[in-house]
């Protein structure tokens, strides 16, 4: 289907929004992918196996991008069925379109994704059918080639950053593994630092990491503290809120995995805001790159750690975008909007009070004087 032909593009706009040298920042967009994500890398392999051990049915839990990419290569070869759970309310119209359109069952449930990922594992053993979330190693076999291609892209010279958005952190410890390989190899000499970005609404990963002191620990994290975390949010009753929703998850299933990844790399991990993530979404479509919101978390996040002095203003950075702007329109119209009716029902209710790079559109009569007024006034 053309999975994998991406491009690695230089953005001197978003290195200035960000505060590195001109020339240092890079973005790996995955957009360009079939479905529209970086999902196509590892369900492209998963499917594969899927088709070796004769699967027919296939399912999936999904904020939305896995249940697209799914129901395409099952719509595509005809030979599998999909089967998709999603939360209530917890999918953007851009995905689930797509995973409509593709004729896959959709199954939406009273919850959110955890609920959803929770029921997915207990159908797909009692009933015998393909489970392709990351759970499944074949997918992160997959998503490791992402990074293959951002070594292709700079010619094998080792940047000092990868930026990725931490959700489900698959891609976090697909890229862990593939530099760990790669170095075992022989192929490079040095693995880049990997830096992780929760949704300030979804950040188990940063809360776990930074603030708990989490570590993979050479194959001994300490679970304990994973566990009475989560008994925390059942006690709260606390739920994943972010416009960010292909990260808005609060139980990622790798997280031991990313664990391991950010040792290898000597990894960070960071929190950002709503506001934070769609300014930086602007910066990113005003040099001509559509991406969904919570591809933009991984600008963000280069920005504050350029602001922390984590990041050298001369070092070569990555920022992997994830998804495109059309997976989930509705917060990009919402956010150049001069209706403040819908800035406030999209956007507002995630805590988002401006939008700082707004391209609004103007309003004039139906009258041609006035029209050309506009233009000369605002061009």
């Amino acid at each position: 289907m053309g999975e994998g032909q991406t491009l690695l593009i230089p953005s001197e706009g978003v290195a200035r929004y960000v505060g590195v040298q001109p020339g240092r920042l890079h973005l790996q967009y995955e957009g360009m992918n079939p479905s529209g994500s970086f999902k196509d890398n590892g369900m492209s392999a998963a499917f594969t196996h899927a088709r070796c051990v004769g699967a027919t049915r296939a399912a999936c839990a999904s904020t939305g991008n896995t249940s697209a990419s799914l129901a395409l290569y099952c719509s595509v070869t005809r030979l599998m069925k999909a089967l998709i759970f999603v939360g209530s309310g917890k999918i953007a119209y851009g995905k689930l379109s797509q995973a409509l359109d593709f004729g896959a069952l959709t199954v939406q449930i009273a919850g959110d994704f955890d609920d959803a990922m929770a029921r997915v594992q207990e159908v797909t053993r009692q009933l015998g059918i393909y489970l392709v979330n990351s759970v499944n190693p074949f997918r992160l076999e997959g998503q490791k080639t992402i990074m293959f291609r951002v070594l292709e892209g700079l010619r094998w010279e080792v940047p000092e950053w990868i930026v990725v958005p931490g959700g489900n952190l698959g891609n976090s410890s697909a890229f862990g593994k593939a530099f760990d390989e790669l170095r075992r190899l022989g192929l490079i000499d040095r693995v880049p630092r990997l830096a992780v970005i929760n949704a300030a609404g979804a950040n188990t990963l940063y809360e776990l990491y930074e603030k708990r002191g989490l570590r993979w620990n050479g194959g001994s994290p300490a679970e304990a503290t994973v566990r009475g975390y989560y008994q925390e949010m059942d006690d709260q009753k606390r739920r994943a809120k972010t416009i960010a929703s292909a990260i808005e998850i609060n139980r990622p299933v790798n997280l031991m995995k990313c664990l391991r990844a950010l040792e290898v790399c000597d990894g960070v991990v960071r929190e950002v805001p709503d506001q934070e993530i769609l300014d930086a979404k602007a910066q990113v479509g005003a040099g001509g790159l559509g991406c969904e919101p919570a591809s933009a978390a991984s600008v963000a996040g280069a920005k504050l750690l350029v602001s922390e002095g984590v990041i050298g203003r001369d070092q070569r950075v990555v920022c992997v975008l994830t998804g495109h702007q059309l997976k989930d329109p509705d917060a990009t119209v919402a956010y150049h909007t001069t209706d403040q009716e819908l800035f406030n029902k999209v956007l507002g209710s995630r805590g988002v009070r401006r939008a700082a790079f707004a391209n609004r559109a103007v309003t004039v009569s139906n009258d041609l004087d006035e029209i050309i007024r506009a233009i000369q006034l605002y061009s």
